[in-house]
């Protein structure tokens, strides 16, 4: 059985995070045509919360997941987080035409001297392998308008997070064509914030789903070209997911009870010759990580058993190098998620970006 958390703040998210994964739920099974996969997963079994993961069926999908998480420490307070509760998407269409999404929105409880302290995670990137210009305009306005609610500085800042959060060094790039991003965002207007982080959550399914679905009303089967564009990007998704998420990263040294979860924003299948290829790119430090990410694939197919694969190599390295850690993607506030060589979860975004993929 999954608990929640007794505070009032975790219970106001909970039912927020809930409304959004279920508007995403109902738009991708419209535009899929079948019910998503519904799996339950448990923390410490249950006693510390858990999530409900929904997966994509049906062949629009390349994968798709889209998780809610709740994660709370209510029975111990000695731990700096009290409760986190996040919503993390991300979906890969079959169609190469069609782009890629990631929406991560969270609330996070910590324990201060103070007293306690709550704030959100708010991000949403939209990753076509072959970019529309037309739809980036159409995400990115979406998303302006929903911050600028907040401010236009707000706004202003949040892109700007994104553009360097997303950047991937090694390839002189970045993931993605529209990023938006603010780490650990609270105002003196607890309710505003909520209000802020739902729309922004909102703005960001409803143009995407919009988007998903007007490209595939309009789209011709793909072609050799396109598909080809569209494993190479898949590839570089997954290069910065594997070796630069923060979330990612973090979900995986804290614990190993979701990490099918946890990587299930992995694309289906990546191009192998490519990713090595990549390998003499970046820092020394890292190159044994890369290769061993290759390894772990067979053919380039990224399924469940390879999930798991992957989920052991990127334990195993971060563990035994906590110093790359260093080397992680990063805005201008940086959440301690994990310390004291990359074992212990610390501070208030570890749950909610960690349990939910980010």
């Amino acid at each position: 059985m999954r608990t929640t958390s007794a505070s009032p703040s975790a219970a106001t998210a909970i039912a927020m995070i809930e409304a959004l994964q279920a508007r995403f739920v109902a738009r991708l099974e419209a535009i899929g045509g079948s019910p998503m996969r519904e799996i339950d997963w448990l923390r410490s079994e249950g006693k510390n919360g858990g999530g409900i993961r929904f997966e994509g069926t049906s062949p629009e999908f390349n994968n798709a997941s889209v998780n809610m998480s709740h994660v709370h420490y209510d029975d111990d307070d000695t731990r700096p987080l009290r409760s986190a509760t996040a919503l993390s998407a991300i979906v890969h269409p079959a169609h190469p035409l069609a782009p890629s999404v990631h929406i991560h929105v969270s609330w996070s409880e910590v324990r201060t001297p103070e007293g306690e302290r709550g704030s959100w995670r708010i991000m949403a990137d939209l990753n076509p392998s072959l970019p529309v210009g037309a739809d980036s305009r159409r995400f990115q306005e979406a998303l302006q308008t929903a911050l600028e609610t907040a401010g236009a500085d707000i706004a202003a800042y949040a892109f700007a997070q994104g553009e360097r959060y997303f950047e991937i060094p090694a390839l002189d790039r970045h993931r993605g064509v529209v990023h938006a991003y603010l780490e650990s965002y609270r105002s003196d207007d607890v309710d505003a914030d909520r209000r802020l982080a739902q729309r922004v959550g909102e703005a960001a399914i409803d143009t995407y789903c919009d988007i998903f679905a007007n490209t595939l009303a309009t789209a011709k089967p793909p072609s050799i070209f396109e598909l080809a564009a569209q494993r190479a990007y898949h590839t570089v998704y997954l290069f910065q997911v594997l070796t630069l998420d923060r979330g990612t990263t973090s979900g995986l040294l804290v614990h190993d009870e979701n990490d099918l979860g946890i990587l299930g924003s992995l694309p289906a299948q990546i191009d192998r010759d490519l990713l090595s290829s990549w390998a003499p790119r970046v820092p020394q430090i890292m190159r044994p990580l890369v290769l061993e990410i290759v390894a772990a694939m067979r053919a380039g197919l990224v399924d469940g058993s390879a999930r798991l694969r992957l989920a052991k190599v990127v334990r195993t390295f971060f563990t035994a190098n906590p110093k790359a850690l260093e080397l992680q993607a990063r805005g201008d506030i940086v959440p301690p998620t994990v310390h004291n060589h990359g074992v212990q979860a610390a501070a208030p975004q570890t749950a909610a970006s960690s349990d939910t993929a980010s």
